[in-house]
C-alpha cells in the first residue's frame, strides 16, 4: 500500500464527514476504509510520517510526486496541522479520534480535549513543524503533545540533489538530450528543503573537494533564486521557473576544461576569454536541447551582465536584462563569495551582503540586492572564514 493511497483516502474521508452527519453508514465506510489503508500502510515498518511544507506534501524526507499538489495539504498546514506520524499498532479508536479531531480543526471546531489525549495516546501525533538549527543544535520543543513531535532535521546535506545535477551535466555533454525530468525533480526537492527551514539557512551545500563547485553552486543559486523571487511577491509558476533558471544557470561550464575551472592562480587572458564564453554556450545548450525554457536560456545567457552595461557578453545594443537574470545574477555573487575556491577562502555573509550593497546600481540591481539582503540578513547565516579579496562570480 502506498502512502499516496492512504493520503488520498484520508481526503475522502474528511471530505465525506462534511457531507454525512455522524454514524452515516458512508461516513463510516469511508473511516473503516481510510484506516485498512493505514494498516496496510504500516506493515513492515514502525511509523509513518508525513509532513505539509507550502503545497507540497513530503513522506520522510522525500516529496511525493505522484501525488501533486494535494488540496488538503495546505489546509491541513493552514490549521496548524503541518505534520503526523503514526505508530505501527494504531488502534481503529485511536485512528477515529484522531480523523474527527482533524475534521474539527478544519471546520472552526477544534477539540479541547485532543492535546490531552495526544499526551497519553502517543500513536498518533499531530502538530507543526519544530525545525532544528544547522549548528547541531536542537531547537526547543513547544510544550505539550507538540513537545513530542521531532519535526525535520534541518541540517540538510542535499547530497542526492547534488549527485544528480553533476549527472545531469554528464549527460548533456555525452548526449543531445537535457534531462528535464531529472531538472524538475531536483528543483522540486530543493523548493521542498527551502520551504522545510521556514527561513534561509545558507549556504546549503559544505563544498569538499573544489571540483564540485559547478555542481553544488548550482543548487545553491537555485534555492537562493527561489527563496528570492518568493520574497518579492512572484507566483508559483515564476518561482519554479526561476529556480530551473537558477539551476541551469551555468551549465556553460561543463565546456570548460576542468584544469581552467579549478585553476588556483591567476588566469591568462585566454583562459579567461574560456571561462567567459560560458554564457553563451549555456544558452546554446539550453536552447537547442529543450523547448520551452526561454527564461533558463536568458539568464544563462545575462547572468554575468551587469546593471550598467558591463561585465559579459557585451550587448551589441543597451537593454536591460530580464527580471530573472538579475535575481540570478545577484545570487550567484552571493554563492560564489561564500563558497571556498582554489584560489581565495569564503567570505564571511554579512561581508558578501556589504560588497553587493556597494555594487548597487553598477553591477546589481538596487532593489532586488536590498530584497536579498534583507532576506538573508533574516536567516542563520553559516559560519565561514574571512577573506581578502573579491571574487569573480
Amino acid at each position: 500500500m502506498s502512502a499516496t493511497g492512504f493520503l488520498i483516502s484520508l481526503g475522502q474521508c474528511l471530505a465525506t464527514m462534511n457531507l454525512y452527519s455522524d454514524g452515516h453508514p458512508a461516513r463510516e465506510r469511508a473511516l473503516d476504509n481510510s484506516y485498512e489503508r493505514l494498516v496496510r500502510l504500516l506493515e513492515g515498518q514502525e511509523r509513518f510520517d508525513v509532513s505539509f511544507v507550502g503545497t507540497e506534501t513530503v513522506v520522510g524526507d522525500r516529496a511525493l510526486t505522484d501525488i501533486g499538489a494535494w488540496d488538503w495539504a495546505p489546509r491541513l498546514a493552514g490549521v496548524g496541522v503541518e505534520r503526523i506520524e503514526i505508530d505501527t499498532g494504531v488502534t481503529g479508536d485511536e485512528y477515529a479520534r484522531f480523523v474527527d479531531d482533524i475534521w474539527r480543526r478544519l471546520n472552526g471546531r477544534p477539540d479541547s480535549s485532543a492535546e490531552a489525549r495526544q499526551m497519553v495516546e502517543s500513536s498518533i501525533r499531530f502538530g507543526p513543524l519544530l525545525v532544528r538549527d544547522l549548528g547541531g543544535g536542537n531547537g526547543a520543543a513547544g510544550g505539550g503533545a507538540l513537545g513530542m513531535l521531532t519535526g525535520f532535521a534541518s541540517s540538510l546535506s542535499l547530497q542526492d540533489e547534488a549527485a544528480t545535477v553533476d549527472w545531469i551535466h554528464g549527460e548533456v555533454s555525452l548526449s543531445e538530450k537535457l534531462p528535464m525530468g531529472e531538472v524538475e525533480a531536483v528543483v522540486r526537492s530543493l523548493s521542498v528543503a527551502m520551504q522545510m527551514e521556514h527561513r534561509m539557512l545558507l549556504p546549503l551545500l559544505d563544498l569538499k573537494r573544489f571540483d564540485q563547485y559547478t555542481t553544488t553552486h548550482a543548487c545553491n543559486v537555485s534555492v537562493l533564486a527561489m527563496g528570492l523571487a518568493e520574497r518579492l511577491g512572484l507566483g508559483r509558476e515564476e518561482v519554479r521557473s526561476f529556480g530551473v533558471a537558477g539551476l541551469l544557470h551555468d551549465l556553460g561550464k561543463i565546456k570548460i576544461p576542468k584544469e581552467i575551472l579549478t585553476k588556483p592562480g591567476k588566469l591568462s587572458d585566454e583562459e579567461r576569454a574560456v571561462i567567459q564564453a560560458h554564457p553563451v554556450e549555456g544558452a546554446r545548450i539550453v536552447l537547442s536541447r529543450e523547448r520551452g525554457l526561454g527564461v533558463a536560456a536568458v539568464v544563462a545567457y545575462e547572468h554575468h551582465v551587469c546593471i550598467d552595461g558591463g561585465g559579459y557578453p557585451t550587448f551589441r545594443f543597451t537593454r536591460n536584462c530580464h527580471y530573472a537574470s538579475r535575481i540570478v545574477h545577484v545570487c550567484d555573487i552571493y554563492d560564489a563569495l561564500c563558497t571556498n575556491r582554489p584560489y581565495r577562502d569564503a567570505w564571511e555573509p554579512e561581508k558578501a551582503l556589504t560588497y553587493l550593497e556597494s555594487r548597487g546600481g553598477t553591477e546589481v540591481d538596487t532593489d532586488i540586492t536590498r530584497v536579498f539582503c534583507e532576506m538573508v540578513r533574516g536567516s542563520i547565516p553559516a559560519r565561514l572564514p574571512m577573506a581578502d579579496e573579491p571574487a569573480t562570480a
